[in-house]
């Protein structure tokens, strides 16, 4: 069964993926309480007569954040911390959102100040098991949020969680680390080079080598009395899943690995794909021009697809030992299942897995961001039958 074209839900501007795909990616995260489905649709019915106009997205998501974070300061100066905190988080995603699409630029360091500091705000007052940390790397650190488990009794299992190429922290220790803390872990949601905060606010670009910024995790968790260091898994999502690959290949001190969405076999080609749609018609493309060699540190698409040839799944993926799971929509638009089918193919330990969700299942789109939930669930699951 194909996804219906003219489902709102997945397609809110048709004919515009760029934009219906980030605002899937907002929508996804109501279940968490991080968004109201209410406020987006008045946002969204805004844009939908403003769709060629060149800042109309940052103006709309964030004149809704500002309203919000002005509510949430009142509350939080009437002493109503819990909502105070709702509205920051919502205040914080909608900057978020806003950020997206605006071009390197003070603006945008501006408005992903704006996200990060809300969102914290919000994390923090609504979850009191999450804390704001800073794991050593390299001559500095990279910003995390540690969910404890809420009622663990001494180590327990622990998931070390990067994102992908245009998320945050913020969004991964909610959608993921919520369930993984009801199941009773830990989770370390972490901004590595090239993502979130360590991007935005300190300049620290992606690396193909992910692997130090994956023992760096490591050595943080380990030497946490929560965790117990013979449990801790590794799991990336969207970019991610060539990054969570990458350091279970290279540190087997992770005793499981989850790509959360498996990423392209062919790294150039899919950089060279982007390239040729947004030159043609940048509403066909999911990613903007700018933020593949922003991550990157390149200088334009063109220097991004020679950077590319290095992130190369290939060149590893028969080194990874420990168990390996692949959580992948059949209907993902960005990252074709056959490259799923193909690492999962050239992964080398004798325990490894592959969940397709259909639409039927729900989950079919990219991460599962159409449904979130039913990928998370399935992806708990199979890490409890690891870590028992």
């Amino acid at each position: 069964m194909a996804t219906d074209e003219h489902s709102t839900w997945i397609t809110h501007f048709p004919g515009n993926f760029m934009w219906s795909n980030a605002t899937l990616v907002t929508k996804g995260m109501a279940p968490y309480g991080a968004v109201a489905l209410g406020e987006i649709d008045q946002i969204c019915q805004r844009l939908a007569v403003r769709q060629d106009e060149p800042y109309a997205w940052w103006e709309e998501w964030s004149a809704m954040a500002a309203r919000l974070e002005e509510v949430a300061d009142a509350a939080d100066a009437d002493g109503r911390q819990m909502t105070a905190g709702n509205y920051y988080l919502r205040a914080g995603m909608y900057y978020f959102t806003a950020e997206r699409f605006i071009s390197p630029s003070p603006e945008k360091r501006h408005m992903g100040e704006k996200a990060i500091d809300c969102c914290t705000k919000g994390i923090l007052r609504r979850h009191p098991n999450v804390e704001r940390v800073e794991v050593p790397y390299e001559d500095g650190s990279l910003p995390a949020l540690f969910m404890k488990a809420p009622r663990a009794s001494g180590p327990v299992p622990t998931v070390v969680l990067f994102d992908g190429l245009d998320n945050c922290k913020e969004m991964s220790v909610l959608f993921a680390g919520l369930e993984f803390a009801a199941r009773g872990w830990n989770t370390l949601s972490i901004d590595g080079p090239g993502q979130g905060e360590s991007l935005r606010l300190r300049d620290i670009r992606t690396r193909y080598d992910y692997e130090v910024a994956g023992r760096a995790a490591y050595d943080y968790v380990s030497a946490r009395e929560e965790v117990d260091p013979g449990r801790v898994a590794i799991m990336g999502y969207s970019f991610g899943g060539y990054y969570a690959p990458r350091i279970a290949a290279y540190d087997d001190r992770y005793a499981a690995c989850v790509a959360f969405g498996a990423m392209h076999w062919d790294m150039p080609g899919w950089v060279t794909e982007i390239r040729d749609n947004v030159a043609r018609d940048p509403k066909t493309s999911a990613t903007s021009h700018f933020q593949i060699p922003w991550v990157f540190g390149a200088a334009d698409l063109d220097e991004a697809i020679e950077m590319a040839s290095s992130f190369s799944v290939a060149d590893f993926a028969d080194r990874i030992g420990c168990p390996f799971l692949v959580a992948h929509g059949e209907n993902d638009r960005q990252v074709p299942l056959e490259d799923a089918r193909r690492l999962l193919e050239a992964v080398g330990s004798d325990d490894k897995t592959l969940i397709a969700f259909s639409v039927d299942d729900g989950g079919a789109e990219h991460v599962q961001v159409d449904n979130r939930q039913v990928g998370v669930d399935a992806i708990a699951d199979w890490l409890k039958r690891r870590f028992e």
